[in-house]
């Protein structure tokens, strides 16, 4: 599963051959989620408040990137890393 980004604890991946809609897992800690791409509603488990709200501000800046990331890795393709949030 490859890292995409990191910032503030958090760890944002994606799986090759994922299911759809398109989503990124973040894992904060003992804590873990899946975000749908599209929407940037969370699809599965929980995160924190606070890192749930860095999750979905950097998510809403880098939208258009994690969606060329999921294509790539529906392709079994190495998906590009994303800049973290300052």
């Amino acid at each position: 599963m490859p890292t995409i980004s990191k910032f503030y604890g958090i760890i944002i991946r994606m799986f090759f051959e994922e299911h759809a809609p398109p989503h990124f897992h973040a894992q904060y800690g003992e804590y873990k989620a899946s975000i749908n791409i599209q929407t940037l509603d969370v699809a599965d488990g929980k995160l924190p408040r606070r890192a749930l709200n860095l999750v979905l501000d950097w998510a809403e800046l880098h939208q258009e990137e994690l969606l060329n990331d999921w294509d790539k890795c529906r392709l079994h393709h190495e998906p590009t890393k994303i800049k973290p949030l300052p």
